[in-house]
């Protein structure tokens, strides 16, 4: 089957068969973490970015990089840190003495696949460049508009102990991207899993993709984007993940709940979800399932209920448990 182009006749079935395949590629790389990585596949489905929050050596760049090795796109990346100014985000325009003319210099954010690291680290101006990109789909260098070749993804990672020296992402900031994703450390099993596949035979501990194949081009992406959004959902479903993000503005101990984009991320990756699982429809579990990654870094907890414990998360479970779902 040539995986670089979908037919009309039947584009759901192949591109469910394609979205597997990319998946079983990205795990010949990636040891365990099924939900990070079915989660981040289905922001990239959606055409949207992703936060993810976790500690420091569980996958993050790997992950990345096999996911753009499996699509042929271009993988880049861009260490954060407090004197990061924005012309190193965007690029800038330089002086040729040869011909006499400014040529602009394209900064690290012309890519596919962008791995944004410990995104908290940089000032609020650099951030803001970031984040502009990201929603833009473009760069402007000295008035003039540069587009980014779809598809663009942005992946950020804060981390969320080391917070000397951090500049917090605003809540406007936050909403922009699709989901945020908790990575933890792997459970005892995948752990000596991936301890056996980084030592055996290898010298160093330098990330290697070179197993990972290369399924389709970027340009199938997009047609795979386009198939996924095109997803049916019932009206009783999409009423359901409204439900739920609305109640978050309502609910007991939340000083902000999700706005509008809230329910709109939820059911884009709803729908992402139902393609990973092979169906052409979205059901109330594919809501469920991604309730959490998609409102989590949309509600505010008010200060009394952190300080009882509770984040976002929690007030969450409370909300699913409690929001009736229609029956399928």
């Amino acid at each position: 089957m040539n995986t670089e182009t979908m037919p009309a006749s039947g584009p759901f079935a192949q591109a469910a068969h394609v979205i597997a395949a990319v998946r079983a590629e990205v795990a010949k790389a990636v040891v365990g973490q099924d939900a990070v990585v079915e989660q981040v596949l289905c922001a990239l489905l959606a055409g949207g970015h992703v936060l993810v929050e976790g500690v420091p050596g569980l996958g993050k760049t790997l992950l990345v990089r096999a996911l753009a090795q499996t699509i042929s796109g271009k993988f880049g990346r861009i260490q954060f840190t407090p004197d990061l100014m924005p012309a190193d985000v965007t690029g800038h325009t330089l002086y040729d003495p040869k011909s006499q003319a400014f040529t602009a210099r394209r900064g690290p954010v012309f890519c596919n696949l962008l791995l944004a690291d410990e995104i908290n680290r940089a000032p609020a101006k650099t951030q803001a460049a970031l984040l502009e990109v990201m929603q833009e789909g473009q760069v402007t260098i000295e008035g003039e508009a540069l587009p980014l070749e779809p598809p663009f993804m942005v992946l950020a990672t804060q981390n969320p102990i080391e917070q000397e020296g951090t500049y917090a992402l605003p809540e406007a900031q936050l909403d922009r991207f699709l989901l945020k994703v908790k990575i933890d450390y792997p459970d005892a099993r995948e752990e000596a899993a991936l301890v056996r596949r980084v030592t055996d035979g290898k010298v160093g501990d330098r990330l290697d993709v070179a197993q990972v194949t290369p399924l389709v081009k970027p340009h199938a992406v997009v047609q795979l984007q386009t198939v996924v959004a095109s997803i049916r959902v019932d009206d009783q479903v999409l009423d359901y993940a409204l439900r739920l993000a609305r109640a978050t503005r309502q609910w007991a101990g939340v000083a902000a709940g999700a706005g509008p984009r809230g329910g709109i991320a939820l059911v884009r990756v709803a729908r992402a979800a139902a393609a990973l699982a092979g169906r052409d429809f979205v059901t109330p579990d594919d809501v469920k399932r991604m309730a959490l990654p998609a409102l989590r870094h949309r509600v505010l907890p008010a200060p009394e209920l952190e300080l009882e414990g509770r984040d976002a998360d929690a007030v969450l479970r409370d909300i699913l448990e409690k929001t009736e779902a229609p029956r399928q």
